[in-house]
């Protein structure tokens, strides 16, 4: 009994260490299983770079078919689970065919990767980084083991970003006026506006600003569409009279947001809307939507403003 048990552990361990993991600012990951573990952050044309240890278990030697190292970037859809598009693939040959004695260290290195998409978690899809080390092995099958990263990528500050002015309303009972500062923001922003009653015929209970996310994945008859409410922020309680102005001050920080993604890869969207909603005494709800753009400002840009 104990030789079969025995029979099911892996012949060795795999660890994966990067040349600068020390000094290079780890972020969380959420893994399939729920676990959230902390993981290197890399951004493109970053080199990545490290030695893998194989370590066989002791008193024991691993036969083996040779050992390489694959970067991948791959993009899982929920509804295809378990099938994987590699977008990115570079393969490094560790070591020939061979025996492996005792504890044994390879060098890697991956230079100037290019990494245009960054790593997402959605409602129906994901987008992962991960190093892949295979033990390739005949009859006795391969050992695997996985080093997951992440990537953001960031921009500067758009040149042009003009302000969002629209006016709407219900013929005869209700005409509003709303502005907003901008119509990009980075992940750390604030929304600056104002609301601005020119009529008001119906009796408003209050009025709401959100924030909303919809991913969009798949094409066609396949495409999946999911809207998360990720802010509610409530700009009024109570009526409002002709000619009455309401301040926006909404900070983003707060928020797991992530930029404006359009059409990754032919595959997924990540698209944000600010959602003006009002209500009346009656619950009817009024709302207009407008889709603004976000990105991701460098540390140090964010510092300075």
């Amino acid at each position: 009994m104990n030789y079969i048990i025995g029979a099911f552990k892996p012949a060795c361990s795999i660890s994966v260490t990067f040349s600068d993991g020390k000094s290079r600012k780890q972020v969380a990951l959420k893994k399939e299983n729920g676990q959230t573990v902390m993981v290197p952050l890399f951004q493109s044309q970053e080199t990545i770079s490290g030695k893998i240890s194989v370590e066989p278990v002791s008193g024991k030697k691993v036969e083996h078919n040779g050992i390489k190292v694959e970067l991948l970037g791959q993009i899982e859809m929920y509804f295809d689970r378990g099938n994987f598009y590699d977008f990115t693939s570079l393969v490094r040959e560790l070591d020939v065919p061979g025996e492996i004695y005792e504890r044994k260290t390879f060098p890697f290195e991956f230079s100037t990767v290019e990494m245009p998409y960054e790593t997402y978690n959605g409602v129906n899809v994901r987008l992962r980084y991960v190093l892949k080390v295979t033990i390739s092995r005949g009859y006795a099958g391969s050992i695997v083991q996985y080093q997951d990263f992440v990537v953001r990528n960031y921009s500067p500050p758009p040149s042009i970003n003009n302000s969002i002015k629209m006016e709407v309303g219900i013929e005869d009972c209700l005409h509003i006026e709303f502005e907003y500062n901008k119509s990009k923001y980075h992940l750390k922003d604030v929304i600056i506006g104002k609301i601005y009653f020119l009529l008001v015929r119906i009796k408003i209970k209050n009025m709401d600003l959100e924030i909303r996310r919809r991913e969009s994945t798949g094409s066609g008859s396949n495409t999946h569409v999911e809207t998360e409410t990720l802010a509610k922020f409530e700009l009024m309680d109570g009526a409002p009279v002709r000619g009455e102005s309401i301040p926006i001050r909404l900070f983003l920080s707060p928020y797991e947001l992530t930029p404006t993604y359009r059409n990754i890869n032919n595959k997924f969207s990540v698209k944000y809307y600010l959602n003006l909603v009002l209500v009346d005494e009656e619950d009817r709800r009024y709302f207009k939507q407008q889709e603004i753009t976000m990105y991701r400002l460098g540390e140090t840009s964010e510092a300075t403003l």
